[in-house]
């Protein structure tokens, strides 16, 4: 009896031939994340793990974009909302939390923009095949919020800490070329091949001894387990920034596209009594 997915009904799902689970992100703004898209990417996979139909997950965005990340409807319950900023808190958690613990091999196909949320569910995929002209940002501190969400948590491991940081701090963009360079995804092809490599990657993967598979998989996966108390702070930090004074001007600065204009005056850092 096939598994009920009607509670996801911002992803487009469809179940293609040998066990291949396809998840589509497709919303206006480039496939940009609402509140219930956050929601649903969140909660689904623990129900893809039980459904005994689905040997492999292949994730893409609709047209010729990944995902744009979240949009001004999810931004501004997480500055003006604080039980919306809580629930939204911990989907976060459970997106990265849940995607970890699915033991079936993911596939993302990265074309155009993978910003945000689309971001976590890109790179934190087992295999990600990316574009050469692909555009590839974590914007959190452009945006005036620490990097929460999957940073913390897998940059360091795929790509080192110095890279890390870099990309990380300065919220530049990395091409889908460069980003297999330093090694945040898995491969990159010309941009016209991405959908086409990734189904063949998942048809493979759908071929395989999937025990063995996931065993690698569950295995490998604890490196990202031991890191979870850094996510867990990553993401208080994120969070915490998300009441604070810089992230209204990151997100007035992203409104009307351009650069964000910080307080940049010296913050108190220190615990110590100032008298």
């Amino acid at each position: 009896m096939r598994i009920d997915y009607s509670d996801f009904p911002s992803l487009r799902l469809d179940h293609a031939d040998e066990g291949i689970l396809e998840i589509t992100l497709a919303a206006p703004g480039l496939n940009s994340v609402g509140p219930r898209m956050h929601r649903d990417l969140a909660h689904i996979w623990p129900v893809i793990e039980r459904d005994p139909d689905v040997r492999v997950v292949l994730v893409r965005g609709e047209g010729t974009a990944f995902s744009s990340g979240g949009n001004f409807d999810l931004l501004e319950t997480m500055i003006d909302d604080y039980e919306g900023r809580t629930r939204i808190m911990r989907e976060a958690r459970d997106l990265v939390v849940n995607m970890v613990n699915l033991d079936k091999p993911v596939v993302s196909a990265i074309r155009g923009p993978a910003v945000g949320a689309g971001l976590v569910v890109a790179v934190l995929s087992d295999i990600s095949v990316a574009g050469r002209t692909a555009k590839i940002i974590d914007g959190h501190t452009r945006l005036g919020v620490a990097a929460g969400d999957h940073a913390a948590i897998c940059w360091p491991l795929l790509v080192g800490m110095a890279k890390a940081k870099y990309y990380l701090l300065t919220c530049d963009r990395l091409s889908g070329a460069e980003a297999e360079r330093i090694g945040l995804v898995s491969i990159c092809v010309d941009d016209e091949e991405v959908l086409a490599t990734a189904h063949r990657i998942a048809a493979q993967l759908a071929r395989g001894a999937q025990g063995a598979i996931r065993g690698t998989k569950r295995s490998l996966n604890h490196w990202y387990r031991m890191f979870e108390p850094a996510f867990e702070a990553s993401l208080g930090l994120e969070f915490l920034g998300f009441s604070g004074p810089d992230v209204k001007e990151g997100l007035a600065a992203h409104r009307e596209k351009r650069q964000p204009r910080f307080d940049t005056r010296p913050v108190e850092t220190s615990m110590d009594d100032p008298r």
